[in-house]
Parts: C-alpha cells; structure tokens; sequence
C-alpha cells in the first residue's frame, strides 16, 4: 500500500534523498582525493621543469604578488646564485581563468612558458596549449620585447581568432615577469 501524501511525508522523502546523494558524494570525493591531489603535483612539477632552464635546484614553494593576487614562485639556483624563477600567473581569458607557469630570468628575460590550466574554447582559444608558433614564441623571449599582442602594439604575435586569450597570456606572463624583477631586488 503507498504511503500518503502528505507534508511530512514529502519533507521525509527528500531527506532520505538528500543524505543518500550526500553520502554519495563524500565517497566519491574520499576516493578520488588522493589522485587528483597526485595528478596535481605531478602536473605542477612537469610545468615547472618546463619553464627553468636545465640544472640547478629548485626551491620549495614561496608566494609572491602576482597582478595583484597572491601566488606561488620557485626559485631555481646554480651555485647559490638565482638564475631563474617559475611563478604561477593566472588571468582571465576568453573562457576563464587561464593560468600559466613563467618562467624568468633574474635580467626579466623568458625562459619559457608552460600552461598550467584553463577554460579557454575547445579549437580557438585551447591552442595556447597546441599551437606551436604560439607556444616558441616565449622560449628565450627576450626582456627589451613589449608582452602585448601584435595588434595592441607588442610584439607577440596571437592566435588566429584568439586574440582575447592570446592578450590574457601575454599579460600573465607580463605579470609573471613583473613578479620576477621585484624578487630579483
């Protein structure tokens, strides 16, 4: 026989609900926390080897101001002496948050850049990850080169049909380099 339905009945059934999705969900997240927080680091580490130059050690994590928001930087010495940083620099692109990893000599020179993650359109915008002209344009960009966009005066040429995401990573890398040359004081 159905029960009635009634107020309490209702309020009873969405409760059970409820705390089933909920525990559901705490399994979920108690299971997969541990390799995300692996895949994680693992990423953070491959994004950073990829933007300091070959050798040296790298420092633990340290924050710095990055474009007005706090960040993490490492520093990769030789010898006792810095010869880069890797700071993470996030902007907001076409689609989101675009975060990059710099890296930078102490003379405000790029090593090169590594895209840490993004929300940016599957085809136009994501190729800040797959296009090649993009991406060797910033290995060993030099430090007397303006980070702006060709089209805005700079001297970084964009992704065809991405200039919005194209200016975000200029100008996270403009803000990461800026972050550089204030610790390299």
């Amino acid at each position: 026989m159905a029960a009635a339905s009634n107020f309490k009945n209702m309020v009873l059934c969405l409760f059970l609900t409820c705390l089933v999705c909920s525990a559901l969900l705490a399994g979920v997240y108690a299971v997969t926390k541990e390799p995300i927080e692996k895949t994680n680091a693992e990423l953070l580490k491959k994004s950073i080897g990829a933007v300091l130059p070959e050798g040296g050690e790298i420092s633990d994590a340290k924050t710095v101001d990055v474009g007005g928001q706090s960040s993490e930087y490492y520093e990769c010495t030789q010898n006792g002496e810095v010869v880069a940083y890797a700071v993470k620099s996030t902007t907001v692109g076409f689609g989101g948050p675009l975060t990059i990893m710099v890296g930078v000599r102490p003379d405000g020179s790029i090593v090169n850049t590594s895209v840490f993650s993004h929300s940016e359109t599957p085809g136009l915008g994501a190729k800040c990850t797959s296009d090649q002209k993009f991406m060797a344009q910033w290995k060993d960009f030099p430090s007397e080169k303006i980070l702006k966009v060709k089209k805005d005066g700079g001297d970084v040429d964009a992704i065809t049909a991405s200039t919005i995401t194209s200016r975000a990573y200029a100008s996270a890398v403009q803000n990461a380099k800026d972050a550089a040359l204030k610790l390299g004081k």
